[in-house]
């Protein structure tokens, strides 16, 4: 056992200040002016001179500034605390926190408030939303080396990582944004029956066929499922797919699922969806949402709805019909709570490739999407990185943010240099 067990010292430290002993406690009103904000809602104004920060993580414009500083702004009331890092001219809404006139490295504090915006969570006052007190931010315990110089090297490091970070996420909207000219292109556009941009074998194979979505696809309603009929996750059993999945392309963890032996009994096996099947929901009141289902087999549940070719040969329209489909659906949906019809659904037209054609427009964007997907990955992964190396940087305090800490020895930290590798770049004309 090591001998700093209950010393607050953090888990991972650079070499350099292995030795300079334990972290102090202070309280965020000793090392930093804490202020609220003048600004209302109606202040915001489209491409003013400065930002203006409020509650939402989405950064607004204002023509007037109140501060000019270096600043860590915390909203003061929401679900999640996550704070920003400014320095410069800004201004600020009354129901947010600007934290500034540090008394150590204000980076740093960035980062370890970062590094609490859990605990923030858990001491917020509970009303109609969570909201953060000035005492409970004056009261809060920031854990810091008593070096400066330690400090800016934590955030330092942080920094360099966040830069990273950045850079990945410029590269993957340049990804999108070079996705969404291809569709433009590679489609044709509304009244036309020719792309603008077009494979040189197929220049002279004339127009397009404008098809019905229903004589080119089978269109399956999901089923009503009761709740008795849902079951734990086992080897036996497969996801019922539901308008929440298909809203967050299956990412959300709220996932139910049905035993083999109770489908089986239901008898609808014609409702199972497959790799490669466009899911939609049929229910939205904010729009449609479509994605191609890439997991295990599952069953779609009622007010959900999946398409397959008819012939393996118009397999490829699957990729090619997800971005068309869009706009057209979401200007057809109908009543009180925007329902989309299966009928509705069949007479939407499109303009339609041969089957050669459609697969090489496909490979194009799937080729596209893998990358994409890929970048996607290397920004979790970055992210995920991140999420540990604040955990180590910083001693660990419990979200109740009392005085326990726990540590071990104080591991070695080397110079932090993230690993970069280049994405490679798609070819506007792959094919």
């Amino acid at each position: 056992m090591s001998n700093n067990k209950h010393k607050l010292m953090p888990k991972l430290r650079f070499p350099e200040f292995q030795n300079d002993g334990e972290w102090e406690v202070k309280r965020l009103g000793e090392i930093c002016e804490i202020n609220n904000g003048k600004a209302n809602a109606q202040d915001h104004i489209e491409n003013g001179r400065y930002p203006l920060f409020d509650r939402s993580e989405v950064i607004k414009a204002s023509n007037e500034f109140i501060f000019d500083t270096e600043a860590v702004i915390i909203p003061g009331e929401g679900m999640r605390f996550i704070p920003k890092y400014y320095k410069g001219k800004f201004n600020l809404h009354q129901r947010a926190y600007a934290l500034n006139n540090f008394k150590c490295f204000g980076k740093f504090i960035y980062y370890s408030i970062l590094n609490k915006s859990t605990i923030l969570s858990h001491k917020a006052v509970q009303s109609t939303v969570l909201s953060l007190r000035l005492p409970i931010l004056q009261n809060l315990n920031i854990e810091l080396p008593k070096s400066l110089i330690e400090q800016q090297k934590i955030a330092s490091c942080l920094s360099s990582l966040d830069e990273v970070i950045t850079g990945e996420q410029q590269k993957l909207e340049l990804l999108k944004q070079h996705k969404k000219g291809l569709l433009q292109n590679l489609f044709p556009q509304k009244g036309e029956t020719l792309p603008k941009l077009r494979f040189k074998e197929f220049e002279n194979s004339g127009e397009w066929e404008v098809k019905r979505v229903g004589d080119v696809f089978d269109l399956t309603d999901g089923f009503p499922f009761s709740s008795s009929d849902f079951s734990d996750y086992d080897a036996n059993s497969k996801q019922v797919i539901r308008i929440t999945d298909i809203n967050n392309k299956n990412k959300n963890e709220d996932k139910v699922y049905i035993s083999i032996r109770r489908v089986k009994e239901l008898k609808i096996e014609k409702y199972v969806v497959s790799k490669g099947d466009l899911l939609l929901s049929l229910t939205g009141a904010a729009g449609f949402n479509f994605f191609i289902w890439n997991y295990e087999e599952g069953y779609i549940n009622q007010r959900t709805m999946k398409l397959s070719p008819k012939n393996i040969e118009n397999k490829a329209l699957i990729i090619l019909l997800e971005p068309l489909i869009h706009k057209k659906i979401n200007a057809i949906g109908t009543g009180q709570n925007n329902n989309l019809s299966k009928e509705a659904l069949k007479d939407i037209l499109f303009p339609f490739p041969k089957p050669n054609e459609q697969q090489k427009i496909a490979s194009c964007l799937s080729s596209l999407d893998e990358i994409i997907t890929a970048q996607t990955q290397k920004i979790e992964q970055l992210q995920r990185h991140k999420k540990g190396l604040l955990q180590g940087l910083f001693p660990f305090v419990s979200d109740t943010d009392t005085d326990t800490v726990e540590t071990g020895h104080a591991l070695s930290l080397s110079t932090h240099k993230p690993t970069h590798n280049p994405t490679p770049k798609p070819n506007p004309h792959h094919g």
